[in-house]
């Protein structure tokens, strides 16, 4: 089970379950317990031999590829764990979730595009 933990206010963490890989998901997990552990992310990508930019890419969810062995000793510096286990079908809640995000954002990017093909006459 993985838990995606949110920073609500100083040295309080919050869990909720992540329920598919995500970079973006897991960058957020990984910056919260960074930030908890009181290390800066030059702190962090100096004690693992990688580089800072590399750590901020997979904080911010924009990394291209990051190998399963660099994840994991990310993970054991900041006391996280991994864990890989068979799906589970999503709920009728999960799915509807789902759907409406994805179709929010598929709304946000129309607006988007409309707005560079037009602007100033989006929402008038």
């Amino acid at each position: 089970m993985r838990y995606l933990f949110i920073e609500k206010e100083a040295f309080r963490l919050e869990m909720y379950r992540i329920r598919y890989m995500d970079f973006a998901q897991t960058g957020l997990v990984i910056q919260a317990a960074r930030k908890h552990a009181g290390l800066t992310q030059a702190d962090l990508a100096g004690r693992l031999g990688m580089s800072r930019a590399t750590l901020s890419q997979l904080e911010n969810g924009v990394i291209g590829d990051l190998g399963i062995r660099k994840v994991a000793q990310i993970a054991d510096r900041l006391g996280l764990e991994i864990t890989i286990q068979p799906r589970r079908p999503l709920t009728l809640h999960e799915a509807y979730a789902r759907n409406r995000a994805e179709r929010q954002a598929a709304f946000r990017e129309t607006d988007s595009i409309l707005a560079q093909l037009n602007p100033g006459k989006l929402g008038g």
